[in-house]
């Protein structure tokens, strides 16, 4: 972000915290729980939002040389990631143009040929297809040139690459504001390579996994055992980027900034600052590196999770600093995905028709808008 908004930024809070005051919206929000639980709804977000719309599938990091390839799951749909031999990313549905079956077993690995299981039909890490057992006996009048592998829609941008799994000519024109793009640039993401990961399944509605991170309203309960204390007390700010959401949740520390001294004062030093994408997808920026949380939804009631902290390249092999503090991360938000499961249990119980948005949570109204939004069309 540009200098005189990370001051305003501060400012802001800093003021809010001095009138004991926290970041209000105008109204209540409210939520059905329908929105939750309704398969009907997940299938329209599912072909509407999540297969339409681009979002972060993996890190440049992941594909480092030519050959190099990885499997992914997008919006229910299996995507193989390539780098070819001549150095561009591709991606493709992970399916023979013969019978159908999944070509690509493994979830990762280098190499720029693609034997199918069934019929050891072949294809280029580019999708030609090369070679096929007996093809022209049994396949006269067919071109292999029409049976390449099945692109789907995809770009390299700020050090991931962008996958809509839907038709290419389904999906939207949909660049990012000026706003992000300039924040994502500063922090220089193409530049960073992943140091620790871990993938679960949480029993959870994917939208109930993103409302845990934009609200500090929970922070001295939720995270009382782990970062409850380090930060404010129901203190956060939101602005509204696009479809997109920009989080600063402040720690203790910002408070303390010496007035005289402005010209040293650096938001993520003393403030998570979380980017949440529309419609998946978000990255935690903390002091020294970024967290990338990718949701993977599964079902109205179960989503996949891929945590990952990115690192400098330049201090890729601190290991030890890295695993303490993706271990903190990790310890962090199984608190908030616990809530969340909890959540979703309690959903069928019939005790709430809808959920509230306190005005201090203001960001959870606006994301589940959007999707409605979205949803209708606008």
């Amino acid at each position: 972000m540009d200098r005189q908004t990370e001051l305003a930024l501060i400012d802001e809070l800093r003021a809010l915290k001095s009138a004991k005051s926290v970041f209000l919206d105008e109204a209540v929000g409210r939520s059905p729980v329908s929105h939750y639980t309704d398969p009907e709804r997940f299938a329209a977000e599912r072909e509407q939002l999540h297969r339409r719309f681009p979002t972060p599938a993996c890190h440049v990091s992941e594909l480092p040389e030519p050959g190099a390839f990885l499997t992914r799951r997008v919006a229910g749909t299996d995507i193989l990631v390539t780098r070819d031999r001549n150095d561009a990313v591709r991606a493709f549905h992970n399916v023979c143009r013969h019978r159908g079956t999944r070509l690509v077993g493994e979830t990762r690995g280098c190499r720029h040929r693609f034997s199918c299981p069934y019929h050891a039909w072949t294809y280029a890490s580019s999708g030609e297809l090369l070679a096929a057992p007996q093809f022209d006996a049994g396949f006269p009048g067919v071109e292999k040139s029409d049976l390449g592998l099945a692109p789907v829609g995809c770009a390299v941008r700020y050090g991931f690459v962008w996958i809509a799994p839907a038709p290419s000519d389904a999906i939207p024109d949909a660049p990012l504001p000026p706003e992000l793009v300039e924040d994502f640039t500063q922090l220089g993401l193409e530049d960073m390579v992943i140091a620790v990961e871990h993938e679960e399944r949480r029993a959870a509605n994917w939208k109930i996994l993103i409302e845990g991170g934009i609200e500090a309203y929970h922070f001295r309960v939720a995270h009382r055992a782990t970062i409850g204390p380090y930060f404010e007390n129901n203190l956060s700010s939101y602005a509204r980027l696009g479809p997109h959401l920009r989080s600063v949740l402040p720690r203790t520390t910002l408070a303390e900034l010496p007035d005289d001294d402005r010209d040293a004062w650096r938001l993520r030093d003393h403030a998570n600052i979380l980017y949440t994408l529309f419609p998946l997808g978000q990255f935690l920026v903390q002091q020294d590196h970024v967290v990338w949380i990718a949701p993977v939804p599964v079902a109205a009631d179960r989503t996949d999770l891929r945590l990952a902290t990115l690192v400098p390249k330049a201090r890729a092999d601190d290991t030890v600093h890295w695993e303490r503090n993706h271990a903190i991360t990790r310890r962090t938000l199984a608190e908030d995905f616990d809530l969340a499961e909890s959540i979703q249990a309690g959903l069928t119980s019939g005790a709430n028709d809808e959920l509230l948005f306190g005005r201090f949570e203001g960001a959870l109204d606006v994301f589940n808008r959007t999707v409605a939004e979205h949803l209708r069309g606008r």
